[in-house]
């Protein structure tokens, strides 16, 4: 999540994905075997995941020299990946829950909640606090601080099906 990007990281990746018309939607840096792996997802500033290949390759280019530069991983070696939020969206900021509400989404919550950690079914509103999904099992008010990891569904429609 968006709100969860540590400070150093931030000050380093988000004013590159700004220069390239760009906005951060999240970035994660994890250690795996022997390198870190930093994934970036940017978006268009419409939300709208239009993002090219080669808007992507120029800025991991600029963010892996910003990288290099801070000697952000210690020397050591990390891969660097940079993509737009896919089809079935990861869900980062405020204003992309509020993109996708009446959507089908899938949420993680960092501690659990109701007895339950992960919530599936309808966005059916989201305040900028509070994220309301109906699940199978119920309606459920889900602060937008407690939230670990979000995605929201492409609405595919099967040949044929009536609109």
């Amino acid at each position: 999540m968006y709100q969860d990007i540590p400070r150093e990281l931030l000050k380093l990746v988000e004013p590159v994905v700004q220069a390239h018309g760009l906005e951060l939607v999240d970035a994660q840096a994890r250690l795996g075997q022997g390198r870190a792996h930093l994934q970036v997802v940017v978006d268009t500033p419409e939300g709208d995941g239009r993002v090219t290949i080669d808007e992507c390759a120029a800025t991991s280019r600029e963010i892996g020299h910003g990288l290099d530069a801070a000697d952000f991983f210690s020397g050591g070696a990390y891969l660097l990946e940079v993509c737009s939020p896919g089809v079935d969206r990861m869900l980062g900021r405020e204003k992309d829950f509020s993109r996708v509400v009446g959507r089908k989404v899938a949420v993680e919550t960092k501690e659990p909640l109701a007895g339950r950690r992960r919530f599936r079914g309808e966005l059916l509103s989201f305040d900028g606090q509070e994220a309301c999904v109906h699940t199978e099992s119920g309606d459920y008010s889900i602060p937008f601080a407690c939230i670990a990891r979000a995605q929201a569904f492409y609405p595919f429609q099967a040949q044929g099906a009536k609109r």
